[in-house]
Formats: C-alpha cells, sequence, structure tokens
C-alpha cells in the first residue's frame, strides 16, 4: 500500500537544485513526495560524475557543469527563463550570497544550507578573521539589511544551522512551562530575547552525538564520515567560534573580537576541528565535543541579544559541540596529525549503517533546572523505514530543507531570512514526522563535573558554566 504524503503547495516553474551529494540524493524524494511540480522541469547542476549514474537511473534531468564566479548568472538564467521557480542550493564551493542576490533580481525562491564562498575561499584566505562564518554571515546581513524584503531567499536552513534554531525556541517554551512561567510563544524577536533572559539562560551548546557505525574498520587514508566530507573538513579547518555571552568573565588569550556587525561572536587562533568542550547529550552523558565553527552559533547569539555592541544588557554564549561518528574522529586525527588531507573520501550509506543514531539537539544551561536538552534522537534504522537514500544524519538536513521550503512557498515576499526569524512551529510541524524521537531531557551535568583530580585546569568554581569552564585544556 502506498502511503500518502501531505502536499504542501505546487512549486510554478523550474526547480534547480545545486549540488547532488548525500544531501541532494537525500532531499530530492522529499521533494517529489511533497510538492507539485513539473518533473521534466526539474533540474541538478553537479559537476561530480560519480553522482550522474544515479541521475540517470532515475530520469533526472542534470547539467555537467561546476558554477563559478564567471558562469553563474548565465547558467541560472538560462535555467530559469521565466523568472519564477525555486533554487536549492545543496554544494559546496559555491557563493551563496551570488547565487541568492540572482535569484532574487529573477524573482526565483531561495534556499541554502550554509553560508558558502566560492571554491578556494576556505584554504586561499590567510586572515583569519574573514574565514569566519561571522564574516561569510555578516555580508548576508548586509545584504539584507541593503534591500529589504522582495522575494524569499532561506538562509542556513539546515539540521544546523536551522532546525536547531527551532529547538531552542521549543526548548524556551519547555523550560517556561517547567517553570511555572507563561510559555506562550512570543511574537518578535524582542519577545523571545527577553524570554531567554528571564529564564536565565547563559547560554546554548547545539551539542550532538553521531554514534552511527559500520561493521568493517575505517581504512587508513580515507575520510570517512556520515555527511559531506568536503563540508566537513572546510568548517573543521576554520578557526574556531562562539556567540560571546554577557555573564563570561574570561577573555581566552587566542580569542579575537569582531569589530563590525551586530558584535555577538568571536574567534580564536585555532582550527575548530581541533578544539575541543566539554558538553553533554542524552546517550553518552558528559563527552568531548569539537568546537566547530556553525552559523547557528553566531545567529542565535545575535537573536536572543537584548541591547547591541560588544556590552549589551544579555546575550548567550553559543557554540556547536559537535562529536562526530567515530569514524569521522580518526579521520580528523589522521588528517591534523600528518598535514594532509586524505585523497579519498567515504560517506556512511543507510546500507552500510548497522548501528547508532545521530542526537543532534540544543543544550540551553545556567537556569534554575541547570541544564536542558532538547532535540532529535534519530536512528539510521527508522531513517531507511522514513525516506530513501540517506543516513540519520542526512535526514535531519534534509527535513530541514523541506521544512525551509515549505515556508518559502507560504512566504514568498519575505526577503532573506535566517531559520532564527521563521516561525518555528510550522517549521517543525513539517519536519517532526522526520525526526524520530524528539525529546527533552534536564541534567544536573555541570562542566565542573567529573574532572580528573590528579591533573589540576584552570578553572572557575564561581560559575560552572563560563567557557573558561567548557574549554578543554
Amino acid at each position: 500500500m502506498t502511503q500518502d504524503y501531505p502536499i504542501y503547495g505546487r512549486i510554478d516553474g523550474p526547480i534547480v537544485m545545486i549540488g547532488f551529494g548525500s544531501i541532494g540524493k537525500g532531499t530530492w524524494p522529499l521533494i517529489e513526495r511533497h510538492f507539485e511540480y513539473d518533473a521534466d522541469r526539474f533540474v541538478v547542476v553537479e559537476p561530480d560524475k560519480s553522482h550522474h549514474n544515479f541521475l540517470r537511473q532515475h530520469k533526472l534531468n542534470f547539467i555537467d557543469v561546476a558554477l563559478t564566479a564567471e558562469n553563474y548568472r548565465e547558467v541560472l538564467g538560462g535555467l530559469f527563463p521565466d523568472g519564477k521557480g525555486f533554487c536549492v542550493n545543496l554544494s559546496v564551493d559555491t557563493s551563496s550570497l551570488d547565487i541568492m542576490k540572482f535569484c532574487r533580481e529573477l524573482g526565483v525562491l531561495y534556499i541554502d544550507t550554509v553560508v558558502e564562498p566560492w571554491a578556494g575561499y576556505y584554504f586561499d584566505t590567510e586572515d583569519n578573521a574573514a574565514r569566519t562564518n561571522y564574516a561569510l554571515r555578516q555580508k548576508v546581513r548586509d545584504e539584507k539589511a541593503a534591500n529589504p524584503g522582495g522575494t524569499t531567499a532561506v538562509s542556513c536552513c539546515g539540521a544546523n544551522p536551522g532546525m536547531v534554531s527551532w529547538f531552542v525556541k521549543e526548548a524556551l517554551l519547555t523550560l517556561a512551562r517547567d517553570t511555572g512561567r507563561e510559555a506562550e510563544a512570543p511574537a518578535d524577536r524582542e519577545g523571545w530575547a527577553k524570554l531567554m533572559q528571564s529564564l536565565g539562560v547563559k547560554g546554548v551548546h547545539i551539542a550532538e552525538r553521531d554514534t552511527q557505525a559500520r561493521r568493517t574498520p575505517r581504512p587508513r587514508g580515507v575520510f570517512v564520515n556520515t555527511w559531506s566530507v568536503e563540508g566537513f573538513i572546510a568548517e573543521g579547518f576554520q578557526p574556531a567560534e562562539l556567540g560571546w555571552g554577557t555573564h563570561e568573565t574570561w577573555f581566552p588569550e587566542n580569542a579575537h573580537r569582531q569589530e563590525t556587525g551586530c558584535k555577538s561572536a568571536i574567534w580564536l587562533e585555532r582550527p575548530g576541528a581541533i578544539t575541543r568542550v566539554h558538553t553533554w547529550c542524552p546517550t553518552p552523558g558528559p563527552q568531548f565535543g569539537f568546537l566547530v565553527t556553525h552559523n547557528e552559533a553566531v545567529s542565535i547569539s545575535d537573536y536572543y541579544t537584548v541591547g547591541a555592541g560588544h556590552d549589551p544588557e544579555f546575550r548567550p554564549t553559543c557554540h556547536y559541540a559537535y562529536h562526530p561518528a567515530d569514524d569521522a574522529v580518526l579521520s580528523l586525527h589522521e588528517m591534523f596529525g600528518s598535514g594532509q588531507q586524505q585523497q579519498k573520501h567515504h560517506i556512511l550509506t543507510e546500507d552500510e549503517i548497522v548501528e547508532g543514531i545521530d542526537e543532534l539537539g540544543v543544550l540551553l544551561f545556567g537556569h534554575e533546572k541547570n541544564a536542558l536538552w532538547y532535540g532529535s534522537r534519530l536512528s539510521n534504522e527508522e531513517t531507511r523505514d522514513l525516506a530513501p537514500y540517506q543516513n540519520a544524519t542526512g535526514l535531519q538536513v534534509t527535513s530541514a530543507v523541506l521544512a525551509g521550503m515549505v515556508w518559502a512557498l507560504e512566504n514568498p515576499q519575505a526577503g532573506i531570512v535566517e531559520t532564527d526569524e521563521m516561525d518555528h512551529a510550522r517549521c517543525l510541524e513539517v519536519q517532526r514526522p522526520y525526526l524520530g524521537p524528539v525529546e527533552a531531557h534536564y541534567t544536573d551535568w555541570t562542566p565542573l563535573k567529573d574532572r580528573w583530580e590528579h591533573f589540576p585546569e584552570d578553572i572557575d568554581e564561581s560559575d560552572p558554566w563560563l567557557f573558561r569552564n567548557v574549554l578543554a585544556s
């Protein structure tokens, strides 16, 4: 019996998907399930020939071309001849901002999962401040300020950044209910910021543990991951970066402030993929995570700021605290230890994974109930029953892309938006069927618990949730 899936609307004009890696491959069947559209006007832009057989087997239109700063207007202009349609940008090495601006010129809806620069930017740019996600995001925010309104372009709408911003709002409402406060969703950004402040939340970890594993051990010389290897390497080589909260009393020696824009974040003179932090997830409990830079670390701290500049009335600390799959951890160790990227990349498929989940949520800390983790605990086994061509990590991303597309279709003249600015309840309504168990867990753990007493550390016991205590020595 064929399952009936809700149809969220009709997309008139072409749907152009840029990139058909693991996320594109998983997003396509969700588009097919949940939208009415002309299948012969669905086109994939994909220069990687390893994906072409799949595209041919499923009779999907595609063009074998890499978008560049020199050709993107000509290529995309030819694919959107009528000034309508939807551009779904799931690629690497393409400028999200340039493509977003062009789509808005044409009147074409747009969505991406990251603020991506043109090829070479991450590794050829010598100025570390310019390589931060803060700098990349600020250019998009500047464009939003310069050209408000107009055709909707959804920026950074994957699992994280993306879904986790919706989880923050749900976690705040949960915390409000559980502490006997008003639990009605605020109507605007100011209201959400005031709610977080009133609840005593000092900060947010995007706390993730990926336990997906296969039977065969990772071969040496191969970078194994559960999602884009290129994307993970690029962000892992960017400086560690975090939203900087008003409760912090210590400033790291290797840290730098941003001098322009919202000033919500700082960055460290150190790659994120070898910068460890103490964090907590429901399955492992206390764990190490990598402080990998992500857009949401900046946008969440910015969105929940009361006041402005370096010294606002209130701002939460926010950063990613990521424990990837064990094979990915070993791959990182090999890469950073050798000083060379592996030549072979492999993404674990849903068919080879034999155990594990991707436990991705937000850990709100410092309030009267100490810490609350709220998130998705999706297994690969359940993923196989929910949607094809992806593992649990992929489905958390692709279902957020689906939700963002639905919201854009329902709000076609919203201008440039981040997920923090969208209707989180509507987006989660669309996404939740694909997330497995979505749960809230309180914990009495703090970064000062379970430390090794044999080796004294430079900590501050006056407040367990200071970044000084979170950062692993």
